[in-house]
């Protein structure tokens, strides 16, 4: 077995994601245990590019088709149509496991990071393009009130742009405070999967660019521990609580994003690239979730003032996660990606 697929053997809990949805990328996971995928402007930019033949004749017929269309609407109608036909192909796991797996995370607009009202109202778009769609919600102030709402109307969310304990705490209160409000109309809850993100490898970088931008120097290897820190303290956190939102590993930048999480109850969206390294190295596929970051590592990273930021459950309140610099740098890279997108759609139609 591939070492993926043997993570799935050997924990039918720690699930494995592509994060793509390129259906080259799509069937490669598929064959070696993937239960999920994600989608967003940066993914669908790569789709198109790698996938022309096929998408270049459909832009232009969109274009036809909606001869008043703008070209962000093109783009909308693009992300919707590629996201609901690749949804189909984690369908045949979706109902294999009652809507515990096979979902097909779409991003809503990341210009909405604000705006709760916006963020719901495409977050029910979204949940109605397939019956296994999940919907990506930046984890802003804004964004997390819109989660509670759309919860509430049965939509699973995932939770992105997310990359600190506080964040992923405020997501799982709010997640429950709307599952809570369904229970008590006499909604349906159990085929719900909620899950919040935290950027493991963005986390990583911030803290990196921090520490250049400050002049602070530590030893090297304690900045590739502090996104996997992050994440087994939110895991404690999670599983004291007992929360229905599961916790989901992004932004793989080395081998122990995968590896010091094995056996956790968690899922992990690990891109192409990586999935193919990991395939093929020969690190052994055992439980690490429970134990703990190297305490030299560990004591290295508590003297920055940023890492506590990350790591304490008080260390930003919700008003502050946008001015988070993992959060800044991220939104303006989705932002930068959708403007690509619409670059590509004009190069097409013009």
């Amino acid at each position: 077995m591939d070492k993926l697929h043997e993570t799935t053997v050997k924990f039918p809990n720690t699930d494995i994601w592509m994060d793509s949805c390129g259906e080259k990328e799509l069937n490669y996971g598929l064959e070696r245990g993937i239960s999920g995928a994600t989608s967003n402007p940066t993914i669908i930019c790569g789709v198109i590019a790698n996938e022309l033949e096929m998408w270049e004749p459909r832009v232009r017929q969109l274009a036809r088709e909606c001869p008043e269309a703008s070209e962000d609407d093109l783009a909308w109608k693009l992300m919707y149509e590629i996201s609901a036909l690749r949804a189909q192909k984690l369908l045949p796991v979706f109902r294999a496991h009652r809507g515990k797996k096979g979902r097909l995370s779409m991003q809503t607009n990341a210009k909405y990071y604000r705006d709760a009202h916006r963020l719901l109202d495409q977050a029910l778009e979204i949940h109605g393009l397939a019956e296994n769609m999940q919907v990506k919600i930046p984890a802003s102030q804004a964004g997390v009130q819109a989660m509670e709402e759309a919860t509430y109307h049965g939509v699973s969310i995932n939770a992105t742009v997310c990359f600190t304990v506080a964040q992923a705490a405020a997501v799982a209160e709010a997640v429950e405070r709307g599952l809570a409000r369904r229970r008590a109309e006499g909604l349906p809850v159990d085929e719900m999967s909620p899950v919040c993100t935290l950027m493991m490898g963005r986390t990583d970088d911030w803290l990196r660019d921090w520490c250049d931008s400050s002049d602070v120097v530590i030893d090297p290897e304690c900045l590739d521990w502090a996104g996997v820190a992050v994440m087994k303290e939110a895991y404690r956190i999670y599983q004291e609580r007992g929360y229905t939102t599961r916790l989901l590993m992004a932004a793989c930048r080395n081998h122990h994003h995968w590896s010091q999480l094995l056996g956790g109850d968690l899922c992990m969206t690990i891109n192409y690239g990586w999935q193919k390294k990991l395939n093929g190295c020969g690190i052994p596929v055992e439980a690490h979730i429970g134990d703990p970051v190297p305490q030299r590592y560990l004591e290295q990273l508590n003297t920055l003032p940023e890492f506590r930021k990350s790591f304490e459950e008080k260390g930003m309140a919700p008003e502050e996660f946008v001015n988070y610099g993992g959060f800044r740098h991220t939104l303006n890279g989705f932002l930068g990606s959708y403007d690509e997108l619409i670059r590509i759609i004009r190069r097409i139609i013009v």
